[in-house]
């Protein structure tokens, strides 16, 4: 990877503002302080080259292939991702594949994230290793979809292409999985890595998604789960995680989206049969919502334990207006350039299906402060799409920046973006923008920004040198930003080091930018992540 250093005369995206009126972002390093989590960086299923470069402290195993690992088998069922199928992994040795997931992750230095399977089943293996089905063809008729590599695995859809087959048997293709089976998980992977005291694994996920299971998962749990299943999942599983190994940091409860926040499955289930009116699970429980609900019990657990049992409380957030996928248009560029939102603003609606207002971070803030104080909060699935196109590198930077300010826990991004993208790069620019592990700063301070939709801004001091870093992101699809950085209770050098990231997909750096009177300017190319990396000291 190279970090090419421009000269000037030519033709650089960032140049001295001068005819157009700037737009004055002011940075007071006195204000709003407070730390950035490093965890707020980490990605999914990443390679220990990818790990390096994006200098990334966490890597997660999730997702629904986890819900069913078999770590004897070393196998598990790609649910209604794939055919519902039990597929082995190339090494039979047990917990194979995990090991060397977390072998991987350590090499880069990194923390890993393992999913512990509650759902109560595991994959199961036919003879010399073979997938088994769980909608075999032959046991339970023709079906609409069948696998084009394996024709007796059926997609659990009749042929009329509308009824859901119902009454499988689990057995065809799992055995029942308890705490007591992966107990011997957890002391397994305690005697290979050691304990997380001393340097092994550190975050157990309590499975994934459970509210979608009685559909991604339909063929071992056909019905929603309850509230109340759902606290028993969690302080089954979680006891037993910190008997075995009690430094481990339990994460949970790893919803999916803003129903499964609200709802459990079992009323989302119910929803959906009757025209998303009605919610007797939630009815049950004295009309709290599930979340909150969970939490309250959580807690309540802990004080009469005398321990805590939950670490860090997690949420799956993916924008649901189109803007997560692919598409670049304008209209979805926009959409995308403003549903960030979603993540802190308590004024803005979401402008999907949900047309609500989202706010996440200060939600999950708000509900921990109320219901169990003390306890980190975290977003373990997020993705505004458009990997390879500098308008999702735009999203992923913006992001990032929203995270360290509004003082998110800890983060992991679904999956990794392959390492040749903007995308990618744009997480460089926050951890590895020269190629030698320098950061943004690591104590957000005040950043004020008129149009965040537009033309968003964040600023932290790093501890290390005590430099002010300030990230700048020019959302606009085709229009250069003037802008003016007005620095305020920090005491700056003559210039200011300027890396940029534009639709050339490369980071470089620019020639310094002078610093007079506690100001900078500089105009933006269209599409671009740009940060000053400020030195003095306050």
């Amino acid at each position: 990877m190279t970090f090419p250093l421009l000269i000037a005369g030519l033709g650089l995206g960032l140049l001295h503002a001068a005819a157009q009126t700037p737009t004055v972002i002011t940075v007071d390093a006195d204000a709003n302080r407070h730390p950035i989590s490093p965890l707020i960086y980490g990605v999914a299923f990443a390679s220990t080259d990818q790990l390096r470069a994006l200098n990334s402290p966490l890597n997660r195993s999730g997702g629904n292939a986890t819900t069913r690992y078999n770590w004897q088998a070393n196998a598990s069922n790609h649910a209604a991702d794939w055919f519902f199928e039990s597929i082995p992994e190339q090494d039979p040795t047990p917990g194979g594949s995990v090991d060397s997931f977390i072998a991987a992750t350590r090499a880069a230095g990194a923390q890993p994230m393992v999913t512990i399977p509650t759902i109560g089943w595991v994959a199961k293996l036919g003879p010399n290793r073979a997938m088994l089905p769980s909608f075999s063809v032959a046991k339970y008729g023709p079906q609409q979809k069948t696998d084009p590599y394996h024709s007796d695995a059926g997609n659990g859809v009749k042929s009329d292409g509308q009824t859901d087959i119902t009454g499988n048997d689990p057995h065809d293709a799992h055995i029942p999985s308890t705490p007591a089976f992966q107990r011997g998980w957890v002391r397994h992977l305690t005697a290979k890595w050691g304990r997380a005291a001393r340097g092994g694994v550190r975050y157990y996920l309590m499975d994934n998604e459970t509210s979608l299971w009685h559909s991604t998962h339909r063929d071992v749990h056909p019905q929603g789960q309850t509230m109340h299943e759902e606290l028993d999942d969690v302080l089954a599983y979680g006891t037993m995680v910190k008997s075995v190994n009690p430094a481990a940091q339990v994460v949970a409860p790893e919803e999916w989206g803003w129903p499964g926040y609200f709802s459990s499955g079992a009323d989302e289930q119910y929803a959906a049969a009757h025209h998303y009116q009605g919610h007797p699970d939630k009815d049950a429980h004295g009309g709290m919502d599930y979340l909150p609900w969970l939490l309250t019990q959580i807690h309540q657990h802990d004080q009469k334990t005398g321990r805590r049992l939950l670490d860090v409380f997690t949420v799956h957030i993916y924008p649901q207006g189109g803007d997560g996928g692919d598409d670049v248009s304008p209209r979805i560029q926009a959409l995308r350039n403003r549903s960030t939102r979603s993540l802190w603003d308590p004024n803005y609606k979401d402008e999907s299906w949900i047309n609500d207002k989202i706010m996440l971070i200060p939600r999950l803030k708000e509900w921990v402060r109320t219901y169990y104080p003390g306890t980190k909060i975290g977003i373990t699935e997020y993705n505004w799409g458009a990997e390879r196109n500098m308008g999702g590198a735009t999203a992923q930077a913006d992001i990032l920046g929203i995270f360290g300010r509004e003082g998110l826990d800890l983060a992991t991004r679904w999956t990794t973006p392959d390492s040749n993208t903007p995308t990618f790069k744009a997480m460089q620019m926050y951890r590895n923008y020269d190629g030698h592990h320098s950061t943004f700063g690591d104590v957000s301070v005040s950043d004020a920004a008129p149009d965040p939709d537009s033309l968003a801004s964040f600023a932290a001091v790093r501890s290390a040198d005590h430099a002010l870093t300030v990230m700048v992101i020019n959302k606009a699809p085709d229009a250069a930003a003037p802008v003016a950085l007005a620095l305020s209770h920090f005491t700056p050098g003559a210039t200011a080091q300027a890396w940029q990231l534009t639709s050339a997909n490369a980071i470089t750096r620019l020639p310094d930018v002078p610093v007079t009177g506690g100001r900078l300017a500089a105009t933006l190319p269209a599409q671009s992540v740009t940060l000053f990396v400020v030195s003095g000291g306050r």
